[in-house]
């Protein structure tokens, strides 16, 4: 395969900031071009300057909508990015309210400090080009790609970039994030069939989750523990796929009288667009859940829900006494409404805070999930060392299950069905599995194992090694590395 060259421009040694540039053919190919996020100093970085000339590149391919792989889009395009950006239809539409969203936030929070402006946006959608999940595109002579539903959220992609022809062809799959599944929404994470080499996710590559039983059972645990506190609970939650995985079980639980009919408040306008993007696309749904929508139930609606979206309203939750449970963005407390909540209830003993996604390091999510005692919180969300200091008396409840993304033993499964087609899974325990190999027609050349903390990466990487026989690397950032 002729000069073809993978680099790492992000997503080595962090959970964020995806930015990986394939060269073939005297061509550029970047796949996602994300925010670093869960700290100040990753805000710092992402005014850097890119490492290379954004005018140069001639395609950007988007795996999905999350700012960490798409929000520095409309900076690559105010730098000179004139190409073509390719996604699913999904991932195009959500990329909208997303990116908006997101200079909202800049604006408050950085006064005249910004990325990028409405009108790069503006000039980055009108480049950007849905497409179906299968669909073979050609992008230039001997280069074609396919997406695959990768089940993270509505619209993510595995992109398998195929270069060359003949004997010298070899295809790229680029996952993207995983999905955690069975998802209650979504169809299972597909398979990439016949990659040669693998760029993989590893957030939770060193831990595995909850069962997909257990994660609800304790959720509805949990809710019940909080309502006889009679304290509010609040779940920061993602904007996309989260919020509304959460109303769906609520709604469950909710028909089902497991629960009472306590109210509950989506207290996030971003939410509420991505959630009507979702009900666009219910053809995307796991066929059981089609076919609960077509029997005349509103999976996202239950009775005592409510729709916050001034921030009038927004202050006013306080005031309503009692048990309720308010889902507010940003997922890991990094701005947005939850962090007044925050502010509000985490003094208070009688309240629970439910952290259901990952939190990154740096973040006021994480330091909340790592038992502190107190943090420093301001209206804006920042985490700031001699602002606003705030006892932790609340109970901090953690229930992993609701990840989007695969745990450890999932991603090990995955790469086990990538490189062996067809191949019907051996599931038992890791000790068990460890020392045999896989025999199969076709086999990975290489994994690169990449968006991941160092210690999740390499866990995962000597994992593939050990039990898979498969060369697995945990790649260097800005390194060159020529694929055979």
């Amino acid at each position: 395969m002729q000069n073809t060259k993978l680099i790492f421009y992000g997503g080595v040694g962090a959970t964020t900031g995806a930015n990986i540039m394939l060269k073939y053919a005297g061509k550029t190919i970047l796949v996602d071009c994300g925010l670093l996020q869960g700290s100040k100093f990753a805000e710092d970085k992402n005014f850097e300057p890119f490492q290379y000339d954004p005018k140069e590149v001639d395609f950007l391919l988007i795996t999905h909508a999350h700012m960490d792989h798409i929000g520095k889009v409309p900076k690559l395009v105010r730098e000179g990015f004139n190409g073509q950006i390719i996604s699913t239809h999904e991932t195009m539409e959500l990329a909208s309210p997303m990116l908006r969203d997101a200079l909202k936030v800049m604006r408050a929070r950085h006064k005249g400090k910004i990325l990028f402006e409405e009108n790069d946006i503006l000039n980055a959608l009108n480049l950007w080009q849905g497409e179906e999940y299968e669909k073979e595109i050609n992008l230039f002579e001997n280069c074609n790609i396919r997406m695959q539903d990768a089940g993270h959220i509505l619209g993510s992609a595995i992109i398998n970039v195929s270069c060359g022809a003949g004997e010298e062809k070899r295809t790229i799959a680029f996952t993207g994030d995983l999905g955690n599944s069975p998802s209650p929404l979504l169809p299972d994470t597909e398979i990439p069939v016949s990659a040669d080499y693998l760029i993989m996710e590893s957030v939770y590559g060193d831990r595995n989750h909850e069962s997909k039983d257990e994660r609800r059972k304790k959720l509805k645990e949990v809710i019940l523990a909080g309502i006889k506190k009679g304290g509010a609970m609040v779940i920061p939650a993602f904007s996309i796929e989260r919020t509304q995985v959460l109303l769906y079980e609520l709604n469950n639980m909710i028909e089902d009288k497991e629960i009472p009919e306590i109210p509950v408040f989506v207290d996030s306008p971003l939410a509420l667009k991505v959630t009507n993007i979702y009900k666009k696309y219910q053809k995307d749904f796991k066929e059981s859940i089609q076919q609960e929508i077509k029997s005349g139930d509103d999976i996202f609606d239950f009775p005592n829900l409510h729709i916050v979206e001034t921030p009038e309203e927004s202050r006013d939750i306080e005031k309503i006494p009692g048990a309720k449970i308010i889902l507010a963005g940003s997922g890991m407390s990094e701005g947005g409404r939850v962090v007044n909540h925050e502010a509000n209830y985490l003094p208070d003993p009688k309240a629970t805070i439910i952290l259901v996604g990952y939190q990154s390091v740096g973040s006021l999510g994480r330091a909340i999930q790592d038992g502190v005692k107190e943090v420093f919180i301001d209206t804006d969300g920042n985490l700031k060392n001699g602002k606003e200091k705030v006892k932790v008396r609340a109970t901090i409840e953690n229930i992993t299950g609701y990840s989007s993304h695969k745990d450890s033993e999932h991603l090990l499964e995955f790469v086990e069905k990538t490189t062996s087609p067809g191949l019907r899974l051996d599931l038992s325990s890791t000790e068990e599995r460890q020392g045999k190999q896989t025999s199969s027609p076709h086999k990975l050349k290489r994994v690169f194992v990449i968006m991941g903390e160092p210690k999740s990466s390499l866990f995962l990487t000597q994992r593939i090694r050990d039990y898979l026989d498969i060369d697995a690397i945990y790649p260097e950032e800005n390194k060159e590395y020529e694929l055979e």
